[in-house]
């Protein structure tokens, strides 16, 4: 059972995963296991590791030091990802000016519960 859906829209996300934002669902860290051949991994910043896949390129995840006990699968990743909703933005502080989220999804300006949007 995931922690959470979202839609990240922090630049690291965005230049990642070369879209507009990235959509991520949580788990708890220990519960997820990856099998198989071809995954690489990079430091996209300080205290952050993005997987990917070293055959197609395709996002796999993200884990960073800020939150160690959890894992962020991109949305992309799983063979039916509509079964996943979404439930919140983050980091929409430095959304693109552009991008209308007009989906009555709550919106975080970084990734503080505390720092409402207001929208």
């Amino acid at each position: 059972e995931p922690l959470r859906v979202m839609h990240c829209h922090c630049p690291s996300c965005r230049k990642a995963t070369g879209a507009a934002f990235a959509t991520f669902v949580d788990y708890a860290s220990d519960s997820v296991t990856f099998t198989g051949t071809g995954m690489k991994t990079y430091a996209s910043s300080p205290g952050v590791t993005r997987r990917f896949c070293g055959e197609c390129g395709s996002t796999i995840s993200y884990q960073g030091d800020n939150w160690p006990d959890e894992i962020n699968i991109s949305l992309g990743f799983f063979d039916n990802p509509k079964v996943f909703t979404p439930q919140s933005h983050c980091y929409v502080k430095t959304a693109l000016p552009w991008l209308h989220m007009d989906d009555g999804l709550p919106k975080v300006k970084t990734f503080s519960t505390e720092e409402q949007d207001g929208e």
